[in-house]
């Protein structure tokens, strides 16, 4: 299981992460030169707002997975620090709590994307579109279940990690990132 998860890091920081972060760029980029073409120019790409908008939603799509790994979301965790502060039986409720909230996130995003594949079949058959009719919308839609299905693969490691430290072990551990180590 630890060699699946360091492919697993490995595959989302070499890879995944720089598609969205160059999707993002891509973006911002088209966006501003928008701005400069609007304003300066006074002329503008029809297709232009629906590009910046689905391509944006796709760069963070695919970073769902990376947030979710590193628990750099929104989170709600007030009622599992209060039961962690309890003592040591509320740290081990806490803790339970936490990989049934995790088994509830996994099994909604495995039901999402079940029944999200004929839906993205239904939006190739019949030719669905974006509004400025530029782009066909399947390929967005692809991109939100590939971010579902990663979403839920980190989500399996992580419940995982969290049953194997119920049983008093550590594994999966994440290595430290180089922005969070203090230089002297």
């Amino acid at each position: 299981m630890e060699r699946a998860y360091a492919f697993w890091r490995a595959f989302q920081d070499r890879f995944l992460g720089h598609a969205a972060a160059v999707l993002l760029l891509g973006c911002t980029l088209l966006a501003l030169l928008e701005v400069v073409r609007r304003y300066v120019f006074g002329q503008s790409f029809e297709w232009q707002q629906d590009a910046v908008t689905y391509f944006i939603l796709s760069g963070v799509y695919l970073y769902f997975s990376i947030a979710q790994r590193r628990d750099a979301h929104l989170n709600v965790t007030l009622f599992v620090q209060i039961l962690e502060g309890i003592g040591p039986r509320g740290r081990r409720v806490a803790e339970i709590v936490k990989i049934g909230g995790l088994a509830i996130s996994f099994v909604f995003l495995i039901a999402v994307v079940w029944w999200g594949v004929p839906e993205v079949h239904d939006s190739q058959k019949y030719g669905s579109r974006t509004e400025s009719l530029a782009f066909p919308l399947a390929p967005f839609l692809w991109v939100l279940l590939i971010g579902f299905v990663f979403m839920a693969v980190s989500i399996f490691f992580q419940i995982y990690r969290e049953i194997q430290r119920l049983r008093g072990r550590s594994v999966l551990v994440e290595p430290a990132d180089k922005d969070d180590l203090l230089v002297d």
